[in-house]
């Protein structure tokens, strides 16, 4: 078995004196990158293979480089390769190995390319894959809303605004109201996509190389769409990087929004929801207590979602071109938000999996608050030809008037309505019905539970 000469690091025979154990602690990215094992060996192998066919190497190099390679493969996917912190990195680690499984041929791997468009290609690669998890997580949770949606069409609760009781509304109707947050999310997943599909790989340390290479060739052999336009822009850009970051910020600002109004409506103050024992804890000294830390897990968590787009923000700020060490920490900030927000979806299904609405609860809160006054101003100017403002201030003085006997709308009677407004007929009494008020919201992306009805068909058709 034949030693790699350059066994301490590649750039040995320049740097004479060895590494201070500090910077080697700070330099080394092994336990974070390693994760890229994969897509660092599919790239190596596109690579060699795109050597072949310009003849910058021989067949039987070639297949030498190709064999070694799929067998560190093996090893790493059966926990028999043994990774040295001293050699920093995922691919210094697999290019080390190569050498101690063919010998010094295993030098030929890295002509035409260098570390930093190696780097970002393992990179995109790595994070087209995640991508596309997330999207189908997203798309899985979106379903699981839509079936929660389906059986609560006709469950009516209180709408509201500055959380206090609004309108009445469609329990689904609130539910679906997230599924268009998370395909928003969806999308902008998929829009990711579009700058990962640019592949880095040829452009070297910065200026491209001199070997007659083709990009178009990896660019097909790794699934990418095309080559990147400059080799400067390449190894420098961390844009990519930047959308994953936001992106997964904004999804976890949903499952936060999300989570708040479930531990709100699971209060002993509102009472709309009840989790089951599944996702709640106790305490260590109130017997009775059935805490939602499951939602305040999550509500918690998107915090360092925004930590970690700020920092890649704060590293790229003032960053002349092109590639700076300042740039190592992008992957274990990746890494780490895409565990989170994979992580939290989950935990978000199994929330929805979990939960009970208190329908009888839900529709006792919604005639609290005199929610049915604006069908009272809009039955007005519908059937007595009034502009919107005055049937506004004689809808004010009725609501006054209910509050001062402290009776709901639906409870007054024709005889006290007149008393206000003469012109009003027996007909205005329906107003007041919850059910007959959300049925009347008709307009496109309304409450009524007929749109809600086309809207989960919609969301079924699309999630197909």
């Amino acid at each position: 078995m034949v030693q790699n000469k350059n066994n301490k690091a590649i750039w040995n025979t320049r740097i004479k004196k060895d590494t201070s154990s500090i910077f080697k602690k700070i330099g080394s990215s092994i336990d974070i990158d390693k994760r890229l094992f994969k897509e660092d060996i599919n790239g190596s192998i596109a690579h060699v293979e795109m050597l072949f066919k310009q003849k910058i190497i021989s067949f039987k190099i070639k297949n030498k480089l190709v064999w070694g390679l799929n067998k560190i493969r093996n090893e790493i996917i059966k926990k028999k390769f043994n990774f040295k912190y001293d050699l920093e990195d995922i691919h210094m680690n697999i290019e080390d190995r190569l050498f101690e499984i063919i010998g010094d041929d295993a030098g030929y791997v890295h002509t035409a390319r260098s570390r930093n468009d190696q780097v970002i290609t393992d990179f995109k690669l790595w994070l087209i894959s995640s991508t596309n998890e997330i999207i189908r997580e997203v798309n899985d949770l979106i379903n699981v809303i839509v079936k929660n949606a389906e059986k609560n069409v006709e469950t009516i609760m209180p709408g509201f605004t500055h959380l206090k009781n609004a309108q009445p509304i469609s329990f689904a109707h609130y539910l679906l109201a997230y599924v268009e947050m998370f395909k928003r999310d969806e999308k902008r997943f998929k829009n990711n996509l579009e700058n990962l599909f640019e592949n880095p790989l040829g452009v070297a340390a910065l200026s491209g190389t001199s070997f007659n290479i083709d990009r178009n060739y990896t660019s097909k052999k790794l699934k990418f769409k095309r080559p990147t336009n400059n080799s400067i822009d390449t190894v420098s850009d961390r844009d990519f990087v930047l959308d994953f970051l936001y992106s997964v910020s904004v999804c976890s600002v949903h499952i936060s929004r999300f989570s708040e109004e479930f531990i709100i409506w699971n209060s002993d103050a509102f009472q709309l929801i009840k989790l089951n024992d599944r996702i709640v804890t106790g305490s260590s000294i109130m017997p009775q207590k059935k805490n939602p830390d499951l939602l305040e897990y999550l509500r918690g968590k998107t915090g360092n979602s925004f930590g970690n787009l700020f920092s890649m923000l704060t590293i790229l700020k003032g960053l002349p071109l092109s590639y700076f060490k300042d740039l190592q920490d992008d992957k274990e900030l990746v890494f780490k938000s895409f565990d989170q927000i994979k992580d939290s979806i989950s935990i978000l299904k199994e929330i929805l999996k979990n939960f009970t609405p208190n329908k009888k609860r839900m529709y006792e809160f919604a005639n609290i608050g005199y929610t049915t006054s604006t069908d009272l101003a809009d039955h007005i100017v519908k059937n007595y030809n009034l502009p919107f403002r005055k049937s506004y201030q004689i809808t004010s003085k009725i609501v006054n008037y209910a509050e001062s006997k402290k009776k709901n709308l639906n409870q007054l009677t024709l005889k006290e309505l007149k008393k206000i407004e003469p012109m009003l007929k027996e007909d205005v009494l329906n107003v007041f019905d919850l059910k007959s008020s959300i049925k009347s919201k008709k307009s496109y992306g309304g409450t009524s539970f007929e749109n809600i009805k086309k809207m989960i068909k919609k969301y079924k058709r699309e999630s197909k």
